[in-house]
């Protein structure tokens, strides 16, 4: 077992026992549904909408190629700078190197999970650069010294009166009050100071269009176009795969993004970015940078069965309605990108061996799929992990003997048939002497803490041949 996986059981263990903790997010996913079934009533056909959003998608992935290419090249046209990066190493270097470079003291950061996964923040403060988060949920968790809880709500475990203390620690001791609208206060009152100082500002990017050459980022603070207009150096720091063909595509991806993500029939700011200022305007960046993050996405893009993992647009739908989730929250899975797609991409990304476990953190239920707007088949993708991993052996000995054993079984009706009947008689004489929960207990794990499951006087197969009764009792 990995070292992560073995922290996955801990903290699991940990936190589906946190009775407080499963009830704060209880009633988080409660608002978030009752706003998300409203914003889908707004759009008149929202299958519809999902089969368009994934088209367009499965376009842009099949011919990224082409479209990143188009996208750079009207960057550069426009006085922009594109820099490829293989990995979060070259990444991180160019960013660092390029705030070294033009003496960048202070960054403020608009809400990005891509440099969470590159962990720029870490590399730039190294460097001697301080670094804001200036999404208010970012701030918090930035204080706490954590990841992001969720992809679109960074601080959705903690309640108010854990900011307020957060605060009073960190920020402000003569902080009284836990009401919300006064901490946002206090966080603004700081945060203007550093998007006044900084020099340079950091986004991420919600979509690129390639015809336009536009970079187009959601936010619901104003914070994004703070960080992308104040600062004398704009950088965005972007995979490869958000890239949409056309302009246009936007009609449909803004409203949808914003239906999935928070419900909002469009975000509170919608924002298009395609280069630095130019003669004449009164706002914008002098200099304006792209990075393309690869990371690990051409390896997916190279795989035909999963090439559909890279249309994820990161609205968060699958990680809400996710009943895994929903009990062990986010922090758990160890990973920049939590819940079912996290699930899904993080083995591509940080490795099989590593994070296979993940790909087992899930009920199958097909809920994840169900409400992607882009309509990735995510518990299928789960599936075919778990193949990946035993076709490259990273499961255990033990496993694969365990399941090539029950594959001869099921193959064979005599052997599965004794099998049954040894099961049942050796749990019969183990139960009778007291062993249930043992260690010699094969259903340990449940027995623990449970009285034993009823054993059945007969299989299945042998009430099935004498037929049933009206009861359900055969006959």
């Amino acid at each position: 077992m990995s070292s992560a996986a073995a922290q996955f059981l801990r903290d699991a263990a940990e936190k589906s026992a946190d009775l407080a903790h499963r009830e704060i997010i209880r009633r988080g996913m409660e608002s978030y549904d009752t706003a998300h079934l409203k914003g889908r009533a707004r759009i008149k056909d929202w299958e519809a909408a999902r089969e368009k959003c994934q088209q367009i998608k499965r376009q842009a992935i099949n011919h990224l190629d082409r479209y990143l290419v188009q996208f750079e090249q009207q960057v550069i046209a426009r006085g922009g700078h594109v820099f490829w990066a293989e990995d979060s190493e070259q990444a991180c270097s160019y960013v660092k190197n390029l705030a070294t470079q033009r003496g960048v003291k202070t960054v403020v950061k608009s809400k990005s999970m891509v440099t969470e996964e590159i962990h720029l923040g870490p590399v730039l403060e190294k460097a001697g650069i301080k670094v804001w988060e200036t999404d208010f949920g970012e701030f918090i968790v930035q204080l706490r010294g954590e990841a992001p809880y969720h992809i679109v709500t960074p601080c959705m475990h903690l309640k108010r009166d854990q900011i307020a203390n957060l605060f009073r620690e960190k920020l402000d001791k003569n902080i009284e009050s836990d009401d919300p609208a006064y901490l946002m206060t206090v966080a603004r009152r700081i945060l203007r100071q550093a998007f006044f100082s900084a020099e340079m500002g950091i986004s991420g990017a919600n979509f690129l269009v390639a015809d336009a050459g536009v970079v187009a980022i959601n936010t619901n603070e104003g914070n994004g176009r703070l960080c992308t207009s104040i600062p004398r150096i704009h950088v965005v720091v972007t995979g490869i795969e958000k890239v949409l063909p056309r302009l246009e595509d936007l009609a449909v991806f803004w409203p949808v993004l914003a239906t999935s993500g928070t419900g909002q029939g469009i975000t509170t700011y919608s924002t298009l970015i395609g280069g630095p200022r130019r003669p004449g305007e009164a706002d914008g960046p002098e200099e304006f940078h792209v990075v393309l993050v690869d990371n690990g996405r051409s390896r997916l893009l190279a795989n035909p069965e999963q090439r559909e993992v890279l249309h994820c647009i990161r609205c968060g739908a699958c990680l809400n309605i996710c009943p895994v989730f929903r009990h062990i929250g986010g922090h758990t899975y160890g990973t920049t990108y939590p819940g079912p797609i996290g699930s899904v991409l993080t083995p591509h990304l940080a490795g099989l061996a590593e994070f296979k476990h993940l790909s087992y953190a899930s009920s199958l239920c097909g809920a994840c799929s169900s409400v992607c707007p882009v309509k990735i088949n995510l518990h299928h993708h789960l599936l075919q992990n778990r193949r990946d991993a035993t076709e490259a052996g990273a499961t255990k000995s033990s496993e694969r003997f365990v399941f090539s054993m029950w594959r001869r079984a099921m193959l064979h009706p005599r052997i599965y048939a004794f099998g049954g009947w040894s099961m049942r008689k050796g749990l019969r004489l183990l139960y009778g002497l007291g062993l249930a929960g043992s260690a010699l207990d094969p259903m340990q794990v449940w027995n623990r803490h449970r009285s034993p499951v009823p054993l059945p006087s007969k299989s299945f197969r042998a009430r099935w041949r004498n037929g049933f009764n009206t009861n359900g009792k055969a006959n």
